[in-house]
């Protein structure tokens, strides 16, 4: 009888399997990856505490992907797709009232067990268009958005019911998950299909982000993100390569104390060959610029109490810039004093055990979406009626969606 494969490892098959087809589709991927290996490599040959935060094997093969869907029908697919996988909805993030605002509300599918965490921690962070806001989608366009959306058909429904089954049984026999695997994977792939130009320009006008969803007929990874250990070296070695990076890294400062939560930059989308479909039927050639390379570094899980004063700290840092004398006011510089204070998580109350940030944030998210975008998203002065929130999507999706703060709190003790 032929071995069964787990889900850690069908997650680390399916994780290998997208990097390998988005290094395909972006060239420039590989020299994120090439650099990412270098910073850490060279991170930890002089920090003794390099792996503080994870193996040096783990933070190197870490990957997070970004995915965006039209509807909670499409979402619902994508959490029957990645449970087969051991990836489940944590949070609910409202890209909606950020600074720069994105019409989408998101999920992140992810393991939530800590010892699933460090066998493949692989994220997709899913974005779901917000069509029912108003202050987006005027009601005519969002009947038509919608319309759009539910004539499409973005996972083969074999997919979906084979990724329920082994959701069920907990993993497949080799053959099996080989090609489920390739299958999972292919879905994702950027689509050839010709773009409906008009429909396409009309819906940039409303968001970039509207018309990467609702644009085309199917979805595609959006990015795929290294880990590195000291972003602002990468930041540094990539801009030296010649490649354009976005102006900032989002997210805390650098600073000499712990690092919490998450940094984020990326490399500005590169325009990318796509055919496009004109009014008289011709198909000509063209390009859009909506896939980017973006790279992270994480830190320790914040508490709720903690988070209360990330959030204070970057309401006062200085218009685009992340200040270390505006965040040093606000946490102190030892992980001793930020566990006895209670505004970090540490397994067993241990400092030098620090639970690792597996989330995101949204102003970050936003941020870089942002920062890759040519025109910005305005919403209009309208009542909002949409009524999106967590539970709101879980009852859409049927999965319960995970609190981050009850896994930190569960992976601390």
């Amino acid at each position: 009888m032929s071995r069964r494969l787990e889900t850690w490892q069908l997650r680390a098959s399916f994780a290998a399997a997208l990097s390998r087809m988005y290094a395909a589709e972006v060239p420039a991927y590989t020299t994120l990856v090439e650099v990412s290996a270098e910073v850490n490599r060279d991170y930890a040959a002089h920090s003794p505490d390099a792996e503080r935060l994870g193996s040096l094997a783990r933070v190197t093969a870490e990957r997070h992907g970004a995915i965006r869907v039209g509807s909670a029908r499409e979402l619902a697919q994508v959490a029957d797709l990645f449970a087969a996988f051991g990836m489940y909805p944590v949070g609910f993030y409202d890209l909606r009232e950020a600074a720069s605002p994105v019409p989408v509300v998101s999920t992140a599918f992810r393991p939530v067990d800590s010892e699933e965490l460090a066998r493949n921690p692989f994220r997709v962070f899913t974005s779901m268009l917000a069509t029912a806001d108003a202050r987006f989608f005027a009601p005519a366009l969002r009947d038509r958005v919608e319309r759009f959306v539910a004539e499409r058909q973005l996972f083969d429904p074999a997919l979906i019911a084979e990724a329920r089954r082994i959701a069920a049984d907990g993993g497949a026999a080799p053959e099996r998950a080989e090609r489920f695997v390739a299958a999972a994977a292919s879905a994702f792939a950027l689509s050839r299909e010709p773009i409906d130009r008009g429909w396409y320009e009309e819906l940039t006008r409303v968001s970039a982000v509207a018309a990467d969803i609702a644009g085309v007929t199917s979805t595609h990874i959006n990015h795929l993100t290294p880990r590195v250990l000291d972003i602002d070296d990468l930041y540094r070695r990539m801009t030296e390569r010649g490649v354009m990076m976005i102006d900032a890294i989002q997210g805390p400062p650098r600073w000499p104390g712990p690092e919490v939560l998450l940094r984020q930059t990326s490399f500005r989308a590169l325009a990318e060959p796509r055919r496009f479909r004109d009014g008289d039927g011709a198909v000509s050639e063209g390009t859009l610029r909506v896939r980017f390379g973006e790279v992270e570094a994480r830190g320790v899980a914040l508490t709720p109490k903690g988070r209360e004063r990330y959030d204070a700290a970057m309401a006062e840092m200085p218009a685009g810039a992340a200040s270390a004398e505006v965040w040093a006011k606000h946490f102190p510089a030892t992980d001793e004093e930020m566990a006895s204070a209670a505004l970090a998580y540490y397994r067993g109350g241990d400092c030098t055990k620090p639970v690792v940030y597996e989330d995101f944030l949204p102003a970050s998210a936003a941020g870089i979406f942002r920062s890759n975008l040519d025109t910005d998203t305005h919403a209009a002065a309208v009542r909002d009626d949409s009524h999106y929130s967590l539970d709101w999507m879980a009852g859409q999706i049927h999965h319960h969606i995970h609190n981050p703060y009850e896994l930190y709190e569960k992976a601390a003790s």
